[in-house]
């Protein structure tokens, strides 16, 4: 399994080097446009699940820090590249990234963990995971969303939802060293907050000194070729599937937004179906690191990355949300702040996130 995947994806490579131009100039033919786009999006999610498998086995190798920055890193390269391929690829693309962290948020912090604690509910009747590591997260994330997707609306020295060169600068900067802290509270001292609360304690002295297993280095360097192998293929077809979605949506008049929530899925669908399995299993901890680690390195990572392309193209980045995204990502993070107050969780909290998924969904279509 682990061959094919990036064998699938070279394959469709050489496909679209070899026919692309003939095929992208018969997108006039909706039928044929979404033939394309929905083999580029499933061989995308595809060999997306290889990276998260090869990233997993290259974390377990390394320990930590260094494997968990490998995984965040995996799944952001590819979420940065299909919001740069659109960005550079189209006039009309300013809140393309505005759009895919609001629908990581909304996918993730409702959709996702409101289907997993509903189904988790159903077949567990209570969860319980680590509180602690839950409530580190949303420390990160409250703010980080805030000056990412609230903020930007209420600062005077643009006339839109925009950042001047010297608030994206600095708001890049205050968000890299806030993730930075993060990651390095996470991956050092307060490691323990990140690990089922029934494993055995980490003694943070202790976890100072730790080293992992000794590491074949034949071994590291074969799966980070397999990494590199796979995630090549995805930042190839990222630029032809960046045409297609472009295309679609002004052509069929789609809201903007649609593009956002597409690649969202592209990017959070296999750390999704993971987190979904392991609550399936009774391993909420996991999931709740799964979903809140995914919405914090967006958050983290993306915005100073787009930023960064900003400044150095000159196209202008929106990321402030409308009124109606302000009052969907409040009520999320007050929910979600809810939620994760207390140590067990039950199938309500579950039916409670997924009405606010389904209103998120309404508002896309029925702005």
């Amino acid at each position: 399994m682990t061959k094919i995947r990036p064998l699938i994806g070279w394959l469709t490579v050489a496909f679209f080097l070899i026919f692309g131009a003939r095929w992208m100039s018969g997108l006039d033919s909706h039928a044929f446009a979404l033939g394309l786009f929905l083999w580029l999006f499933l061989v995308i999610v595809y060999v997306a699940f290889g990276v998260v498998h090869e990233a997993e086995v290259i974390a377990e190798m390394l320990g930590e820090p260094l494997g968990t920055l490998v995984l965040t890193l995996s799944i952001v390269v590819i979420e940065v590249v299909l919001i740069s391929a659109v960005m550079l690829g189209s006039e009309g693309s300013a809140t393309l990234a505005r759009d895919t962290m609001y629908s990581v948020l909304m996918i993730v912090l409702d959709g996702v963990v409101g289907l997993g604690l509903l189904m988790g509910g159903l077949r567990h009747y209570e969860q319980s995971y680590n509180l602690k590591g839950a409530s580190a997260y949303l420390s990160v994330i409250i703010p980080l969303a805030t000056i990412a997707l609230i903020l930007p609306d209420f600062t005077t020295s643009t006339p839109d939802g925009s950042l001047s060169p010297m608030q994206a600068l600095m708001f890049s900067l205050l968000t890299i060293a806030l993730y930075g802290i993060f990651l390095w509270l996470q991956t050092g001292r307060h490691r323990g907050y990140f690990v089922a609360t029934d494993a055995q304690p980490i003694d943070p002295k202790e976890m100072q000194h730790q080293r992992p297993a000794t590491v074949e280095k034949k071994q590291l360097l074969l799966h980070f070729v397999l990494l590199l192998v796979n995630i090549l293929p995805i930042v190839i077809l990222s630029k032809s599937l960046a045409k297609i979605l472009d295309y679609g949506i002004a052509a069929s008049g789609a809201p903007a937004a649609l593009g956002g929530i597409v690649i969202a899925i592209l990017v959070f669908a296999p750390e999704g179906i993971s987190a979904l399995i392991a609550i399936r299993a009774d391993r909420l901890t996991r999931a709740v690191n799964l979903c809140l680690g995914a919405v914090t390195s967006t958050l983290g990572l993306t915005v100073p990355a787009v930023l960064a392309i900003s400044l150095y193209t000159g196209k202008s980045v929106l990321l402030g949300l409308p009124p109606a995204g302000i009052v969907m990502v409040m009520a999320t993070l007050i929910l979600s702040a809810i939620t994760f107050s207390q140590s067990r969780t039950t199938m309500l909290e579950g039916a409670v996130h997924l009405s606010l998924f389904a209103v998120f969904l309404v508002l896309i279509f029925s702005p």
